[in-house]
C-alpha cells in the first residue's frame, strides 16, 4: 500500500526491483513504479547482475522493462554475492557501459562492503556511486547509500522490506535521474557554445 508508506514523512524514494539476469523481470514492476509515483515518492529501477549470461542480454532485459522517461533516480546495477558464482568484472564493465549510454549518466552500484574492497576499490570506479550493503556497521568506505538492514518495517508493506539511508555527503539530488538529465543538457550547450 503505497499511501500508507508515503505516509512516513522520512521515506522520500524507493528502488524497485526491474529485472535479474537475460530473462527474468519482476512482474509487480510496473505496478510497484506507477503507485509509488502516485504517493508522491520518487522512484528508480534495478537490474539485478548474474554470472550466467551476457552484459548485451542482461542489458536488453532491463532496457525493455525500464523507460528511460519514467525514471526519478539513477538506474542501479545490483551485484550480490550469490548471483555471482564468478564475477567476470570485463561483462559487469560492459553492462555499467551500456546502461550509461542508454541512460545519460552513470548507473550506481549496489553490492556488499566485501565485494566492493575485492572487486571495485579501485581508480577505475571512483567516479561511480555506490550503494553498500552492511547490516552490522557503516560502511567504511566512501558510499552514496548505505542498506543498514533487510528487515525493516513499515506501514504498507507486509512482511520486512529493505531501509538505506544516505551518507552526510550526498543527498536525493546526487542520485536524481531528472536532474542529472538537464545538467548533461546544460553542460552540452555550454561545449557546443565554447
Amino acid at each position: 500500500n503505497w499511501k500508507k508508506v508515503s505516509s512516513n514523512k522520512e521515506i522520500k524514494f524507493v528502488y524497485v526491483k526491474a529485472s535479474e539476469g537475460a530473462s527474468i523481470r519482476d512482474r509487480m514492476y510496473r505496478y510497484n513504479m506507477k503507485k509509488a509515483r502516485e504517493a508522491g515518492l520518487l522512484v528508480g529501477s534495478y537490474h539485478v547482475y548474474s554470472s550466467r549470461t551476457t552484459a548485451q542480454a542482461q542489458f536488453a532485459n532491463f532496457k525493455r522493462a525500464v523507460g528511460k522517461t519514467k525514471q526519478d533516480l539513477v538506474p542501479v546495477l545490483d551485484i550480490e554475492a550469490v548471483h555471482c558464482h564468478k564475477l567476470y568484472m570485463a561483462r559487469v564493465d560492459k553492462l555499467l557501459e551500456l546502461m550509461e549510454k542508454e541512460y545519460g549518466m552513470k548507473p550506481m552500484i549496489y553490492t556488499s562492503e566485501r565485494l566492493y574492497m575485492t572487486h571495485f576499490n579501485n581508480k577505475k570506479y571512483k567516479k561511480y556511486h555506490f550503494f553498500i550493503a552492511n547490516y552490522k556497521r557503516r560502511p567504511r568506505m566512501a558510499y552514496t547509500l548505505w542498506q543498514y538492514t533487510q528487515h525493516g518495517k513499515l506501514k504498507g508493506i507486509s512482511g520486512f522490506v529493505d531501509l538505506s539511508r544516505f551518507s552526510s555527503k550526498y543527498n536525493i539530488e546526487n542520485i536524481n535521474f531528472g536532474i542529472s538529465l538537464f545538467l548533461l543538457y546544460i553542460i552540452s550547450i555550454i561545449i557546443r557554445k565554447i
